[in-house]
């Protein structure tokens, strides 16, 4: 009987159908939009060079460049960017001034030399996102803080952390004027700002009216209506705000170095190392070393008593030995 069984041709067999090659194939993911940036800073020198400090980050694109508060505002208003750096001393309208019509469109980091307490805490008050005074933070900081501020993440350079912090201190005293005569209410309006503009909401802020008129971002706390007549005391002693209160420890037998003496300010307000580093700019690892060097002198082996000593309510914080 004949083979029945078909013989091989050799021609080579074609592949077993894929159950997913009729399928579409994803789309590639769009790239990430630059964050926007605008720097306004009278000084050019200044400007030029944060510019081109953030504009060598691949994810960063400063959008425009203004030299007071008005031309800041105008840029925003324009381009709509995602982040604001701006100086606090500026000709015509000044930072302090443009600061709440500005956190309506975009968050703020205030970056400037000024580091008087009472600049920063004004800033805070009408609205800015974080506060760096030149000279204390390096360039990827810089970049970090940035970046950090869209996503509503504050950061403070040590100068403006301590001034927060004696400010918070000091919360049922008046409030000190502002030198110079910043922040006027009548100094941005003066020189054609409107409040046109939908307002932004800050994080974990209420959004403001709509209507809001020449206010500020936030109800003023016990500032005059025009700061500029007004004296300023920025040498104004502790002793005066504090009328009634105890007398603050004698903290200089500590002998604490200025960064020690920060970071135990930090420590005694609660935060917690990852909190003291993200504030001074500083590795934990730092922060650790650092708090091992204040235990030592303030004869101490917790925190809580460390911070007792230091604000003056343990049994030993007004004798000779701490």
């Amino acid at each position: 009987m004949p083979d029945q069984t078909p013989h091989s041709t050799g021609a080579p067999q074609p592949p077993p159908h894929h159950p997913f090659t009729d399928l579409p194939l994803p789309h590639p993911a769009p790239p990430a939009r630059p964050l926007r940036v605008v720097v306004a800073d009278d000084n050019p020198v200044v400007r030029a060079g944060l510019t081109a400090l953030l504009s060598g980050r691949p994810d960063i694109e400063v959008v425009a460049e203004a030299a007071d508060g008005r031309q800041a505002y105008e840029a925003a208003h324009r381009h709509r960017p995602d982040v604001v750096l701006l100086d606090v001393r500026m000709p015509g309208v000044d930072g302090i001034s443009a600061l709440p019509y500005l956190v309506r469109i975009a968050p703020v980091m205030m970056l400037t030399y000024s580091r008087e307490s009472e600049i920063v805490h004004e800033a805070l008050r009408r609205g800015a996102g974080g506060y760096l005074v030149h000279g204390e933070f390096t360039a990827d900081q810089l970049v970090d803080a940035v970046r950090d501020i869209k996503e509503g993440r504050a950061h403070f350079t040590p100068t403006a952390a301590g001034a927060l912090l004696a400010q918070l201190r000091q919360d049922r005293a008046p409030a000190p004027p502002l030198p110079e005569g910043l922040g006027q209410s009548s100094s941005a309006t003066a020189y054609g700002i409107s409040t046109s503009t939908q307002p932004y909401s800050p994080p974990q802020q209420p959004s403001p009216p709509a209507n809001f008129g020449i206010r500020p971002a936030s109800p003023p706390v016990a500032y005059p209506e025009n700061l500029s007549q007004v004296q300023p005391h920025v040498g104004q002693s502790s002793s005066e705000w504090t009328s009634g209160r105890p007398a603050a420890p004698d903290r200089s037998r500590f002998q604490l170095s200025t960064r020690e003496a920060e970071i135990m300010d930090l420590i005694a307000s609660g935060m917690n190392n990852q909190q003291i580093a993200a504030t001074c700019f500083i590795s934990e690892k730092t922060v650790k070393n650092h708090i091992n060097r204040i235990f030592a002198k303030l004869h101490s082996t917790s925190r809580s008593e460390a911070a007792a000593k230091w604000i003056g309510t343990a049994p030993d914080a007004h004798r000779g030995r701490g």
